[in-house]
């Protein structure tokens, strides 16, 4: 018996030794996790409004005195142009649309637009109960041999930590649930783009302006800048 005892209490002490040893992997697994959903991107630089002298919801001073005037003057003479722009402006347009925003009880706000060459990255801060997290969506914009658009959600982030695998899936599931009950302006030019960004749609990039359509030819992404060139369309 006493030996017995005495194996017993051996064994008892690797298992919690084990048990121990465990914790603290999983404890340090956690922590790293934590840390990496928690990161702060170095590029993330969200346009302050005030810095611009926007209040909320005010339309931003480039998008009325910069890009309209280029793209409605582009599109009355009725020739191909060019539509560029910069990443300055796009924040400037972006950071006045009135944040933060409500989205499936998670708050949404300081947005920052980001153009890397191929590439457009979206940032933003969710705040989920209280703890802040960096979200990264980066899309690659293309146009097909058909003419079609594509917004390809190359990447997801929160933090550090790459979720695509997670999001994508997702995003697709929320978007056919909805789509049943979407109102009638999801099949406007706006309504497309998301479709395409939640569901990988493609479409066709047409529009009008002033009884005039416009289709987007092409779109390149150089570093804080954006090209789109624009044709008349039948």
């Amino acid at each position: 018996m006493p030996h017995n005892e005495a194996d017993l209490k051996i064994r008892r002490k690797r298992r919690i030794k084990k048990l121990i040893c465990w914790l603290c992997v999983d404890l340090v697994v956690a922590v790293f996790i934590l840390a990496l959903l928690l990161h702060k991107p170095g590029s993330y630089d969200p346009a302050d409004p005030n810095s611009a002298g926007l209040e909320r919801g005010q339309v931003s001073p480039y998008l009325t005195h910069e890009l309209s005037p280029q793209f409605y003057n582009g599109t009355q003479r009725g020739e191909p142009f060019d539509l560029m722009i910069t990443q300055k402006g796009i924040n400037e347009i972006v950071a006045g649309w009135g944040w933060p925003r409500m989205s499936e009880g998670v708050m949404l706000y300081a947005p920052a637009v980001i153009f890397v060459p191929g590439s457009v990255v979206l940032m933003g801060t969710a705040n989920v109960k209280g703890v802040e997290f960096i979200v990264t969506l980066v899309l690659k914009p293309s146009i097909d041999e058909r003419g079609f658009s594509h917004l390809l959600v190359a990447e997801v982030k929160v933090g550090a930590m790459n979720i695509t695998w997670l999001a994508k899936p997702m995003a697709r599931k929320m978007y056919a649930q909805r789509a049943a009950s979407l109102p009638a302006d999801a099949k406007s030019f706006y309504g497309k783009i998301a479709a395409s960004v939640l569901n990988d749609e493609p479409f066709e990039p047409v529009f009008e302006v002033d009884d005039r359509r416009v289709r987007v030819e092409a779109i390149t992404v150089y570093q804080q800048k954006l090209t789109a060139r624009l044709v008349p369309a039948l």
